[in-house]
């Protein structure tokens, strides 16, 4: 009896009705059918967040982090990809612009907040600065090959890069991800595990059975939100022309809708204290966005010959160097207070703050 009610919880139905709702072809139907797709695609968040836990409850950490990152982060992919081959206007940054607003918001959105929320509720937190040394190191070195580099090479004009150098780029991220995920998970698993709760406790996990319902409905759950956004985003877009705001707001607002799922988990580890948690899916997430979305999109574009730009313009590179900054600087004694948030979240509101006001 247990087992059938299981079915009939919000988790699953919820999902399952996004997923019959924006097959219907309805989203963008009209002003009701807008605000239905929104409410399913936020109740698809929490219930991919829930989905997300019974997973990583099973699995330990810090696979169950990596889990959700690398499953949002294929999403993310298609979606990219599916737009670029459209050929639609913008195509040409779409990629870059996509990577860049998702690393400004989890390094000082979500992070921030984590820290903040954290900060208040326990004033300090304490998470293995190893772990955290581990992900900047492998992070810092993506994003300047990826994001920085493409201004100052000379086979080429402007923020690009020739095929030969894309290629190199790609291995680089695959090579520097890869040997990342070894360390994590086989020799220096350690670094990445929270020693401050109890629920590794073999009684208390779930079954094989529901860890599979579960990890199929995350996937639906991640499908449905990365989907939603997409079908939403004439109405972003109509919204942010209606304010008078540039169009690059509507790609922090797509990144943010994304990321939701990644940003709630986060922020419930650190309201439970367990920051180790929150800083494996926060940096995480950063690191399977840039080194795997990069190589994914590099490949398709060489390919199919189709150029992207790849380099950030000068007030891009000082916010994203001044993010880095912050970020490591707050994680380098192994330990969380509210100015660090504080600061972070400032950080953000000055990036969102000049993507209205250029």
């Amino acid at each position: 009896m247990r087992k059938f009610k299981t079915f009939f919880h919000w988790t699953v139905i919820v999902p399952l009705l996004a997923s019959i709702f924006y097959l219907s072809g309805a989203l963008g139907y009209s002003a009701l059918a807008n605000t239905v797709g929104a409410t399913l695609l936020f109740g698809s968040v929490l219930a991919a967040v829930h989905h997300a836990e019974v997973v990583a409850h099973k699995v330990g950490e810090p696979y169950g982090t990596i889990i959700l990152a690398v499953c949002i982060t294929i999403l993310e992919v298609g979606l990219i990809i599916s737009f670029m081959l459209s050929g639609s206007k913008g195509a040409l940054t779409y990629a870059r612009d996509t990577v860049f607003a998702a690393v400004m918001l989890i390094l000082n959105g979500i992070l921030g907040l984590c820290i903040l929320v954290g900060g208040v509720r326990y004033r300090e937190q304490f998470f293995a600065k190893s772990s955290a040394t581990t992900y900047l190191v492998s992070l810092v070195a993506i994003l300047v090959l990826t994001l920085i580099l493409p201004n100052y090479t000379s086979s080429i004009r402007g923020p690009f890069y020739t095929e030969p150098q894309l290629i190199f780029v790609a291995l680089a991220c695959l090579t520097i991800y890869g040997t990342f995920l070894m360390v994590q998970t086989v020799r220096h698993r350690n670094y990445f595990v929270d020693d401050n709760g109890d629920e590794n406790h073999e009684a208390d996990k779930p079954s094989i059975i529901k860890t599979t319902v579960s990890l199929v409905l995350l996937i639906i759950c991640l499908a449905v939100v990365i989907f939603m956004a997409k079908g939403l985003s004439p109405v972003i877009e109509g919204f942010v022309k209606s304010i008078g705001a540039p169009k690059a707001l509507v790609g922090v607002i797509i990144a943010s809708v994304v990321l939701l799922p990644e940003g709630f988990a986060a922020v419930r580890a650190a309201r439970n204290n367990q920051i180790q948690s929150s800083v494996n899916l926060a940096l995480g997430s950063a690191l399977a966005s840039v080194g795997l979305t990069i190589p994914a999109i590099s490949a398709v574009c060489v390919i199919y010959n189709i150029p992207f730009v790849l380099g950030l313009d000068i007030k891009s590179v000082i916010l994203l160097g001044l993010s880095v900054v912050i970020t490591m600087l707050s994680l380098s004694h192994g330990k969380t207070n509210v100015l660090y948030g504080t600061v972070l979240l400032v950080n953000l509101a000055a990036y969102i703050f000049t993507v209205i006001f250029p």
